[in-house]
């Protein structure tokens, strides 16, 4: 069904009808909407039950929202972020949630700290079955206008954190023979997007370590009992925008965002399923795939999209560097009301335009 799919997409870009395969292809998307956004069956919940998962970035986000989930679960969850107080607080959900919860203060882009978070499992759990690289940051703004020092620590944390995650995984799956590392990229691991021009790289570089570890992993003959999953997300409504560098002179912000519960039960539905790479919800798929079939127009869109969002109608915001350097007090939630303000911040612009047309007319 997919090839057939496929074919008229490609017959009606050969026709010239692009924006109408474009349709058809979120069409079809929306109705065969994936599960793996929904939440885990019964019988899946009873397999993760008893289960040890590592999670980085566990104090707000998705990694929160993972976490406080597999705690209904009835999971072993490590927890590792750089928020300790944060992370108290959700171990004691997790816990009084019927799993078992411990806390690792951890910055990622430490190796130091990666070894002590997996060295702690270990001796506390005997094993790690799931590992989740999560932690990130983001800058926004124009490439030049960003200052290397902000680029130099996205590189550190989201591209190094996840290799030194990834390196301390499989030691630990190699050791005890099984075990699946499961690395959050993004839409924009496949598709970059204007004004995050660090971010996007160091996400397709995760996706890019995804499948070299991947076919690594094939050749040493582990492929039964190893595996490693990329999940990309489309932009999501988490503190991941309030956290970000941002010198875009606009606030924070991108078109028709999801909610995190499709990326968090995403994130849990992988680790039960064959998955090499995830885009989660139809949006995510519909950009992957027209990604791969023009990938030039799909940048092309992507690029006005964000041009559009972040520097056209953003209403001002100050620069600031975010949780870049150091964790912030806010944005401590799984969902964090982006959408709700960017909702708000429209009706605004509206009635701003509204009001300068009035005037124009006197």
């Amino acid at each position: 069904m997919i090839k057939s799919i496929l074919y008229l997409l490609f017959t009606a870009h050969k026709a010239g009808r692009l924006l109408n395969s474009f349709s058809l292809l979120f069409l079809i998307l929306a109705a065969l909407s994936s599960c793996a956004t929904k939440k885990l069956s019964k019988s899946g919940q009873r397999k993760i039950a008893g289960k040890t998962f590592v999670i980085t970035g566990a104090s707000s986000g998705f990694g929160r929202g993972v976490a406080e989930q597999l705690g209904q679960y009835h999971a072993n969850v490590v927890l590792a972020a750089r928020r300790g107080d944060v992370l108290e607080e959700v171990a004691d959900k997790v816990n009084k949630a019927g799993g078992k919860a411990i806390v690792v203060v951890t910055d990622v882009s430490k190796p130091e700290d990666i070894q002590r978070l997996a060295d702690t499992t270990k001796k506390t759990f005997g094993t790690a079955d799931f590992w989740i690289n999560d932690a990130g940051v983001g800058a926004i703004g124009r490439f030049e206008e960003i200052p290397l020092a902000e680029y130099s620590k996205l590189v550190d944390v989201n591209l190094k954190g996840v290799v030194y995650g990834s390196y301390a995984a499989m030691a630990l799956f190699k050791a005890q023979g099984h075990g699946k590392l499961i690395n959050v990229g993004s839409v924009e691991s496949a598709v970059p997007l204007a004004y995050h021009a660090t971010y996007g790289s160091t996400k397709a570089a995760v996706r890019a370590l995804g499948n070299v570890l991947h076919q690594e992993i094939r050749l040493s003959g582990n492929k039964k009992n190893i595996k490693v999953v990329t999940i990309m997300p489309w932009a999501v409504d988490t503190p991941f925008w309030g956290h970000a560098a941002n010198y875009s002179g606009g606030t924070a912000r991108m078109a028709a965002m999801d909610g995190p519960e499709k990326v968090v039960n995403a994130i849990i539905f992988s680790s039960l399923h064959r998955k090499r790479e995830l885009p989660v919800g139809w949006k995510a798929r519909g950009a992957y795939i027209s990604s791969r079939l023009f990938p030039h127009f799909t940048e092309r869109l992507s690029a006005n999209i964000a041009h559009r969002y972040q520097i056209e109608t953003a209403p001002p915001a100050p620069e600031t560097s975010g949780a870049v350097f150091s964790p912030m007090p806010t944005g401590e939630g799984v969902d964090d009301g982006v959408r709700k303000r960017i909702r708000e911040e429209k009706k605004q612009h509206k009635r701003k335009g509204a009001g300068n047309q009035d005037k124009s007319i006197k």
